[in-house]
């Protein structure tokens, strides 16, 4: 990769920190797709410990690079987004990858597994990600969230976690505090 495709490729990925999520941040305003993703490999790494047979540089490499593609669609939140949202996303990963020939294998496995969610690496991914999600809506204002969100918000990767002791407990703390939240109507 040549100093220019280096900084052209960044520059793409800049569109994370201007592309907003559905979320939003506890100040009240939209969370940025890099933020989203920020917090989640910080949990990976702040986990590290919680899951000493896992290769857990590999969860926070898919935690990085799983919402590439939003830089370039944006981000449609999980409970909207269609196969053709999906495909679109999956096109606008391909298209990036283009642009990294000595890096694109590499990165196009770590997609590949990370989708597929068959290592447990990646059902560890998926369960930080869809956590994450519920953790920041426990943090924003209650007026931000959709009527379909307070029910969502209870079981939203429920099933994902359940795959790890330590993530099922961190599910059943944020779905109490999901109900807290719905109780005081903060």
């Amino acid at each position: 990769m040549t100093p220019q495709e280096f900084m052209d490729f960044i520059h793409v990925l800049e569109r994370m920190k201007c592309n907003t999520r559905h979320g939003w941040t506890s100040t009240g305003r939209h969370e940025s797709v890099a933020e989203h993703t920020f917090r989640i490999t910080a949990m990976a790494l702040l986990l590290r410990d919680e899951f000493p047979r896992l290769d857990m540089g590999r969860v926070m490499e898919m935690c990085i690079v799983h919402d590439w593609g939003e830089a370039v669609t944006g981000d449609i939140p999980s409970f909207l987004k269609t196969e053709a949202d999906e495909e679109a996303e999956s096109a606008a990963v391909d298209a990036l990858l283009s642009r990294l020939p000595d890096q694109r294998e590499r990165l196009s496995a770590l997609f590949a597994e990370l989708n597929a969610l068959e290592t447990p690496e990646a059902r560890l991914f998926k369960a930080l990600d869809r956590i994450e999600a519920v953790i920041q809506h426990n943090e924003a204002p209650l007026d931000t969230w959709l009527e379909s969100e307070r029910r969502l918000n209870l079981e939203y990767g429920e099933a994902d976690c359940a795959n790890f002791p330590f993530m099922a407990e961190l599910r059943r703390i944020a779905a109490g505090e999901t109900e807290e939240k719905l109780a005081a109507g903060k």
